[in-house]
Parts: structure tokens; C-alpha cells; sequence
């Protein structure tokens, strides 16, 4: 067996959590991501077998037999390049999702992301819009939570708030931002309820909390927080102050064309 710490997909995982921590994104045990993994890569570097076995306290049956490597409950980011076993788990869902095979990892007793039910159900919903969809990340941006407390939470005038402030922005997401209320974290309702969110875009804001993003990869997925975190943090310095100058409907329409995608319906005149 290869050693599963020289796995690319281990590598990428400890340098995205640790690039996340240093970003001020995952304090203390804030955050947490869930990769979809292929089974013939990990075969390279496990056996396969169970080490225990783990209850979801849900039912995903579209993820039946599905393999992830999920950050740990209570885990700081920060400790994930200096113990990747104890702060990472690898888990195959079975029984319709009810159960989660460990086959790697919280060699300290631990288990995945109290989150784990908004991941998994995230997943499933991308995977529905984009089968090539493999990651769901959570953190707690500090400019996009600021602005929660202060901006219209109507998804349409958060997202074009956020198109306005960078000219990447409608690039890199097109689809836009859809925003929840505040939700008690932690649950199966937050979980269906970002499910849903996620149908339509790949950064779900959660009000008063953070951010969830969905994407092909790693790098993808924090690209499109780490654009939106960008926006959120100009629209703050300029919020109270006198607009004289912005992005106009008609230039975002030069940027659909030039880098060849489609704002979401109705979000533009």
C-alpha cells in the first residue's frame, strides 16, 4: 500500500485547510469540507476495510456507497497539516446513507463534521445539476458574515451587490449567491434547506454565520468564496460612503459575452 499521506487528494486537503485557517476563514473549530473521493484511488492506499462504523442520523441513498474525506467534529483547521489522522476522516456511506464505514482517520475516537448532514445533501443536489461536482466547503468569512447583518438578505440584491464590487465577480460566479436565514446549525433542516439552496447556485450564505460552497474541486471551491469574500470586504469599505461610480448592467453583459457565460435569469436588466 502506498502511504495515504502522499495521496494527491490528502495533499490538496491539508493545504486547503491550512491555506483556510491562514486566511482568518476557520477559527478555532469554525469550518469544515467534505471531498468526494474516488474508490480505485483509494484502494492505492487502503485496504477498504471498516476500522468502525458510524450513524448519520440521515438517509442519502444517492450517495450509497459514496467515499469521502471529511474534516473532524471540534477539529481546528489549524492542527490538520500537523495531525492529518486525527483531524481527517475517510468514510463510505452505506445502508441508503444511514451508516458511515471509517476507513482511515479521528484516530483519537472522533467522527465526521457535526455539519455532515448539510454536506451530504449538498452533495446530492449538486451532483444533480453538475455530476462532476466533488466538494462541499463551509467557513466563516468576515466580510460576507458583516454583511449579513447590515444588507438586504433578498438573494437577487445580495448577488448584484457583490457582481458590483469586483469585475471577476459575475465571471467567476454567474449563478450567483443564494441566501438562508439564520438556522440553527448542526441539523438535518439546515441541511435540507442548503440542499435546496443549492439547485440553483454553488455559494449558499449562511446569515449571521458563514458561507457554503460547492464546486469540481478543491481550488474551485475556495476560489468561489475567496471572490465573494473579496466583494463583500470592498462593498463595506464604500457601503456609508457616496456612490459615484459602479459596474453597470450594460458592462456585465460585455463580460457574459467576452468570457463566455450567463448571468442568472433575471438578475440582470
Amino acid at each position: 500500500m502506498k502511504d495515504i499521506l502522499t495521496a494527491p487528494f490528502m495533499v490538496e486537503m491539508i493545504r486547503t485547510t491550512t491555506n483556510m485557517y491562514a486566511h482568518g476563514w476557520d477559527e478555532r473549530n469554525g469550518g469544515n469540507i467534505s471531498l468526494l473521493l474516488d474508490e480505485a484511488e483509494v484502494a492505492e492506499y487502503l485496504d477498504m476495510h471498516p476500522i468502525r462504523v458510524l450513524e448519520t442520523g440521515f438517509a442519502a441513498p444517492e450517495l450509497n456507497g459514496k467515499i469521502f474525506l471529511v474534516t473532524g467534529t471540534g477539529k481546528y483547521f489549524k492542527n490538520v497539516q500537523y495531525a492529518p489522522d486525527v483531524n481527517l476522516g475517510i468514510v463510505r456511506l452505506t445502508e441508503n446513507g444511514t451508516k458511515a464505514e471509517l476507513l482511515w482517520g479521528y484516530t483519537d475516537g472522533g467522527r465526521f463534521t457535526s455539519e455532515f448532514p448539510a454536506h451530504m445533501m449538498s452533495h446530492v443536489a449538486r451532483m444533480k445539476v453538475d455530476p462532476l461536482n466533488r466538494v462541499v466547503m463551509h467557513c466563516h468569512p468576515a466580510n460576507l458574515l458583516a454583511m449579513t447583518y447590515v444588507h438586504d438578505l433578498d438573494e437577487k440584491a445580495f448577488t448584484r451587490t457583490l457582481w458590483q464590487m469586483c469585475t471577476e465577480c459575475i465571471v467567476v460566479f454567474p449563478d450567483g449567491v443564494n441566501v438562508l436565514p439564520w438556522m440553527l446549525c448542526g441539523t438535518n433542516e439546515i441541511g435540507i434547506a442548503t440542499a435546496k439552496k443549492m439547485e440553483t447556485a454553488r455559494l449558499v450564505v449562511w446569515s449571521q454565520h458563514g458561507i457554503y460552497g460547492a464546486g469540481k474541486d478543491l481550488d474551485e471551491t475556495f476560489g468561489l468564496i475567496e471572490t465573494a469574500e473579496k466583494a463583500a470586504e470592498i462593498w463595506l469599505k464604500i457601503a456609508h460612503l457616496p456612490l459615484k461610480n459602479t459596474i453597470t448592467d450594460e458592462q456585465m453583459h460585455l463580460l457574459e459575452q467576452r468570457f463566455g457565460v450567463k448571468a442568472r435569469d433575471g438578475y440582470l436588466q
